[in-house]
């Protein structure tokens, strides 16, 4: 891993958000004032392939970058706001009703978010 790789790593992984690359360019900028925007894209699409983050893409915008741990992502359908949620493992469940097992899954609940749900009344 490259000392950018391991850099972006380490801002993703302390990070309480879910960062769009340009958001990690940002703060790498901090660190590391020479690097560029094509370099993030590139460690990032690294690490995913490695499975060192996870990438969750939301319809309508930028992709996001989070940690690798297990977690559901919740989706406000109209603000396209995202946060975590943990809900109980579905993986035997879903294997059982799949008749095969399953590696993983990456569940997203669409909703309101309830500022959403303020404007909307």
């Amino acid at each position: 891993m490259t000392r950018n790789g391991k850099l972006i790593l380490e801002i993703i992984n302390n990070s309480a958000e879910h960062l769009t690359a340009e958001q990690v360019f940002f703060q790498l900028r901090q660190i590391a004032p020479k690097t560029v925007l094509a370099t993030v894209y590139n460690n990032l699409n690294s690490l995913c392939e490695e499975g060192a983050i996870r990438r969750v893409s939301v319809e309508g915008s930028p992709d996001r970058y989070d940690k690798i741990k297990k977690h559901d992502h919740l989706v406000c359908s109209r603000c396209k706001a995202l946060s975590d949620i943990t809900f109980s493992d579905l993986t035997a469940s879903l294997s059982e009703q799949l008749g095969e097992p399953i590696l993983s899954y990456d569940l997203k609940v669409n909703y309101l978010c309830p500022n959403c749900r303020k404007l909307k009344q």
